[in-house]
């Protein structure tokens, strides 16, 4: 009905409705992830070049040769190498993103001495907040799994093998924080594509406050891609930092996200810290369209099974004080019955 508000969920069930949509979306596009980690971590040098044999290093020229490459050498299970760890990264990072940005937003939203509706740099600044603590909480995961989808098929490890080859590198246990600060500094991307969604609802779906499918899949489609344009470099950087050192750095892992930017910029250009920026964008699209379409069906499928639950507890909770009221009754002598 035209006015009618939709029912809120709890942060909790935000976050597990926001972290089951990642999870989904995420699972339908894996392919795409490991193409795009692929292209963002390789850097070719005229030296690289010559040693490419012995090294078994495989160059990728675009998205599709990746795929082609990568099946070829690994089968199509090779392009979902690492999706277990990927898949548990996206569940935990989106549920405390979205469980964080929840809490911080209701706050927000229940002072008395703030603007309402929050104007696009207090979006961003809350979703911010709520991504640097996700981020804190939820890197390791990033960085097991970046280090399987760069791993070569003869070194193959599972997630916990993969997490111990992290921790007994020369970084021990801070190692699986590697590119923490990049991570920090990328909060401004879910910033970027959260402000840009709901800034975008206003604009393009003023004072609709239930969407249909295909509207919250093109809202979440173009504020990701808003975002990737503006933050690839440093996504590019922060896979170098995760991931194995290339082969012309001897072993030698990047300090910051910095050192990486240079590094690429040195054998590659500067334009090559937008590489794999054309998977990155699909698998944007998707996941974010995906992800608040069935965000959206998920929260409401939420409230309507909340709801059942309560009609089920008050409809217990009468049946045991009616058995209760009879079991009294019936204990009372007949002469006060």
């Amino acid at each position: 009905m035209a006015g009618q508000s939709k029912p809120t969920l709890s942060p909790w069930g935000t976050a597990v409705a926001g972290a089951t949509g990642a999870v989904l979306a995420n699972a339908m596009v894996y392919p795409l992830d490991l193409v795009k980690t692929k292209l963002q971590v390789q850097v070719k040098s005229s030296s690289e070049t010559k040693s490419e044999g012995s090294k078994e290093t495989v160059h990728y020229k675009s998205t599709l040769d990746a795929i082609n490459k990568i099946v070829e050498k690994e089968g199509v299970e090779g392009l979902y190498s690492g999706i277990t760890g990927a898949l548990l990264g996206v569940a935990s990072t989106n549920f405390a993103y979205f469980y964080w940005y929840s809490v911080v937003r209701t706050l927000y939203m229940a002072s008395e001495k703030v603007p309402k509706p929050p104007g696009t740099a207090i979006e961003l600044s809350l979703g911010a907040v709520a991504g640097a603590v996700a981020q804190i909480f939820t890197i390791p995961v990033s960085v097991i799994t970046t280090r399987q989808q760069t791993q070569p098929k003869s070194e193959k490890k599972g997630l916990i093998d993969t997490g111990r080859e992290v921790v007994d590198s020369e970084d021990g246990w801070s190692g699986l924080w590697r590119g923490l600060k990049a991570s920090l500094i990328l909060v401004i991307n879910p910033a970027i594509t959260y402000g840009a969604y709901q800034r975008l609802k206003d604009i393009l779906f003023p004072g609709k406050n239930s969407l249909k499918p295909w509207e919250a899949f093109l809202l979440g489609a173009l504020s990701k891609a808003l975002a990737t344009i503006a933050t690839q470099p440093l996504i590019v950087a922060k896979v170098g930092l995760q991931s194995r050192p290339p082969p012309g750095r001897e072993g030698k892992p990047f300090k910051t996200f910095g050192e990486v930017m240079r590094y690429i910029i040195k054998n590659e250009g500067a334009l090559s810290l937008f590489k794999g920026i054309g998977p990155q964008i699909v698998k944007g699209l998707l996941v974010q369209g995906l992800l608040m379409m069935t965000k959206e069906r998920i929260e409401i499928s939420f409230v309507l099974l909340f709801a059942y639950l309560r009609k089920l507890r008050q409809q217990k909770l009468g049946k045991v004080v009616d058995s209760a009221a009879s079991s009294a009754k019936a204990s009372l002598p007949a002469t006060l019955k």
